[in-house]
Order: structure tokens, then sequence, then C-alpha cells
């Protein structure tokens, strides 16, 4: 795998994480906990320390993890994504009752088959997404609403089942990467 696409995905990594992590009453808090190293691009880090000072000092006076998004001359803000994370899971929280628990349990069933691939996983992942996007509605742009979508499913598949949370992450973060990769950079 090519440096470039490790920060693209780097990118739907720092989202999901941050989202997952501001779950209310999640019961997957230590699988997120070891997901963790996964994620950041550097440990964490007291922004304000001279220790883990690069030297440069950002436009807002502030220092802050940065990564290339696998684009010629471009730097992402870590902070930036978390905070977006961070308040896509508020909406997510409202956007969490629409969902029919028929539609989880269905999912839960799909990771939890050992036999069906990556692939396939997430076709079916993106399959559930867009028929919820089609049947529930959210007023928000469509990129967005089939974000938030895959990061509630994700919250949920995992909150049902906490030892699936690895694999509910890996393919959301795909999923994402290959969907909706576009409209996250430019969120950021």
């Amino acid at each position: 795998m090519d440096q470039g696409l490790r920060g693209d995905v780097q990118v739907e990594r720092i989202l999901v994480y941050s989202f997952l992590q501001n779950c209310h009453n999640c019961d997957f808090r230590e699988e997120l906990d070891s997901l963790r190293s996964q994620v950041m691009v550097s440990p964490p880090k007291n922004f304000l320390s001279d220790e883990f000072d690069d030297g440069e000092l950002q436009t807002d006076g502030n220092r802050s993890g940065r990564f290339s998004n696998g684009e010629p001359d471009s730097v992402v803000d870590e902070d930036v994504f978390r905070l977006i994370g961070a308040q896509l899971a508020e909406i997510g929280d409202q956007v969490a009752r629409e969902i029919q628990p028929r539609v989880v349990n269905d999912l839960v069933q799909q990771f939890v088959n050992e036999n069906l691939s990556k692939e396939e996983i997430m076709r079916r992942l993106s399959n559930t997404v867009e028929g919820l996007v089609r049947t529930i509605p959210l007023e928000m742009e469509q990129e967005k609403a089939m974000l938030v979508l895959a990061m509630v499913l994700a919250r949920t598949v995992a909150n049902k089942m906490p030892s699936l949370l690895h694999r509910v992450f890996n393919t959301t973060v795909n999923y994402i990467n290959q969907n909706l990769h576009n409209y996250i950079v430019n969120l950021g």
C-alpha cells in the first residue's frame, strides 16, 4: 500500500474513531481503546509542550497533528477531523432513532458471518446505507447523510456486539474512503 493511500485512509480513520469515541452509553469502550494505535498519526501530545514542537506555528496560533491526505502539497489537520467526527456523532444520535432494529440485526449477522469476504461485507454495508438514505427523510445533503448513516450503523453494530468493532471499523473506513473521500477532504 503506498503512502498516499495510507494518508487518504487516515482521514477516514480519524473521523470514524472520533465519531465512535463520542458515543454515549456504548459497550465497546475497551475495544475502541485498542483501535487507538491504528488511528492516531502521532501519539497523543500536549500541543503547547516544546517537547513536541515541530517549529511550525499555524496561522491560528495552535500547533496540531498534521499529515498529508495523499494529494501534492496538502496537509490535513488531525484536530479538524476529530472535531468533525464529534459533531457528526451528535447528528448521528438523532439519526439512530430512525433506523429499524431489524436493519441493524441483519447487518450484525453479515459481520458475524466469517464466510463473507471484506468486499462482500462492504457491498452489503453500502446497500444498507443506500436503502436507508432512500427511506429515512434526512434534511441534509446526500453525501452527509451517507456518511452519518454509515458511522451510525458502525456504532450500532459495535454496540450490539463489541467483539465486531475492529471488523466494523475497518469496513466502515474503507466504505467511506471509496465512496465519500472527496466529500470528507472538502469538509476539512
